[in-house]
């Protein structure tokens, strides 16, 4: 189970990636164009929606990798239980609320299929392919907050670099 996980968060990121140069190309054919004078439509859109993409996708493999921002103003000056117990309480309420955006980012999904919702470009683009990479990306976060939190009542959450343990 621990090498699909970790697979499941390096496929997200490595996907993250591909989006991020795939918003790369989006602007160079934009540029492109308008040098070349030609119109080229959606390309905006679709930098927009790559954007969106890389960014969601991304989310689990950088907290899987401890490169999310933490204040740890409280938390690191803990240490034993009290500590344990407010890392628990903070990924019980990140995976509570990484549920409600992966319950509201497939909801957005499916009513924009259901009601047949396009972007206002010229690319009159299904808006619900794009949004099908934000409810992917949420998902993957729950999992991934779940995956921490399992971790951590079990004493066996990886320790990265700044985190500031004093056990």
């Amino acid at each position: 189970m621990r090498r699909f996980l970790d697979a499941l968060y390096l496929g997200a990121g490595w996907l993250a990636a591909l989006f991020m140069v795939g918003v790369l190309l989006m602007v160079l054919v934009s540029i492109g164009s308008r040098l070349a004078g030609i119109y080229v439509p959606g390309t905006d859109a679709y930098a927009g929606y790559a954007m969106a993409g890389a960014g969601f996708l991304a989310l689990a493999h950088t907290l899987k990798q401890g490169e999310h921002i933490r204040v740890t103003l409280l938390i690191g000056r803990l240490a034993g239980r009290g500590r344990h117990a407010l890392e628990l309480w903070s990924l019980a309420v990140g995976s509570l609320l990484a549920g409600l955006l992966c319950l509201y980012s497939w909801r957005l999904v499916y009513q924009s299929r259901l009601f047949h919702d396009i972007s206002t470009g010229t690319d009159a683009t299904p808006l619900w392919i794009p949004q099908l990479l934000m409810g992917l990306g949420t998902s993957v976060l729950l999992i991934a907050l779940l995956d921490e939190t399992v971790l951590e009542w079990r004493g066996q959450r990886q320790q990265h670099a700044g985190d500031t343990r004093h056990e």
